[in-house]
């Protein structure tokens, strides 16, 4: 009565922040992943939150790799460096990470890219230090995102040029709500393989690579995001 919820809305909106909160707290079986992949190579490192509530309450330390972790990379020189994270949503990644990355890598022939590295309690910037220390051109980031009401399991794939810790945001470009109710894996691959190549092209990422895509490119699906 009055201004309470009507119960199925209610029900609704309590199975969407469950939903939610399983997403976040959620493991990815970074195993499966690994198999998943092949038989492209992949390795795992993991950021300096070494747990899953630091993480939360420390999102600075899911932006530096863990002690030691960049010497055990391998160095390039490679085109692209993809990273796979966990972020905020376990579902979006094991449910869409390997078909997103598949599907844009068989669009990259060409250019050269190294071993796909898994990364543990990661944000957005832990890609900097992965694509520094292997000597990359670019690297893209496929992570869980924040989860909605709508949606607990959305994708997003960030690309940076000339990765470095320090970059800001504005240097980024974003391929987000990647999920079965949003952007298709292979949709989403397109986009990203348009916007690796002409990054490369260009010799950058973020607002001066969004200002440069065609008209035809340019869609709610490709948007210049800020980490949260």
């Amino acid at each position: 009565m009055g201004d309470a919820l009507p119960t199925a809305a209610l029900l609704d909106l309590q199975m969407a922040h469950a939903k939610a909160r399983d997403a976040v707290h959620g493991q990815v079986n970074w195993e499966r992943i690994a198999a998943d992949l092949a038989p492209l190579s992949s390795l795992t490192v993991r950021s300096a939150a070494h747990d899953r509530a630091n993480y939360l309450r420390r999102p600075d330390l899911g932006r530096r790799l863990d002690e030691g972790a960049a010497d055990r990379l391998p160095r390039g020189p490679f085109d692209v460096v993809f990273v796979i994270a966990d972020g905020l949503s376990a579902a979006a990644v094991q449910n869409h990470a390997v078909a997103t990355l598949k599907a844009t890598q068989s669009l990259l022939s060409g250019l050269s890219s190294g071993p796909v590295v898994l990364a543990t309690q990661a944000r957005v910037a832990l890609s900097d230090a992965i694509g520094a220390a292997m000597n990359a051109r670019m690297v893209v980031m496929l992570i869980g995102e924040r989860p909605g009401l709508s949606a607990a399991d959305s994708l997003g794939a960030y690309l940076t040029f000339a990765p470095a810790p320090g970059r800001r945001d504005s240097e980024r470009n974003c391929v987000s709500n990647i999920h079965a109710n949003g952007l298709s894996p292979q949709r989403a691959a397109a986009r990203l393989a348009w916007l690796v190549r002409e990054a490369l092209r260009l010799g950058l990422t973020g607002v001066g690579l969004k200002e440069a895509a065609p008209q035809s490119s340019v869609t709610g699906e490709t948007q210049h995001k800020i980490e949260g």
